[in-house]
């Protein structure tokens, strides 16, 4: 196993790059839309349809719409 680990290191590490690289991508998609304005309030939930589902988003969105 440790012999494979060795033969194998730059590949493995070639994997973990390419999926930390992915994991940031959709981190960063997920936090943006939590933050646009077409997505939402900016309040910080992660879905804003209605506006209704939490306070501090729901007193966001209304005060962006007065």
């Amino acid at each position: 196993m440790l012999q494979w680990i060795s033969a194998n290191i730059v590949t493995i590490a070639a994997i973990l790059a390419v999926a930390l690289i992915l994991g940031l991508a959709v981190w960063s998609l997920v936090r943006d839309k939590k933050k646009s304005a077409a997505g939402g309030c900016a309040g910080g939930c992660a879905g804003c349809a209605g506006c209704s589902g939490c306070a501090g988003c729901s007193m966001g969105c209304n005060q962006k719409k007065k």
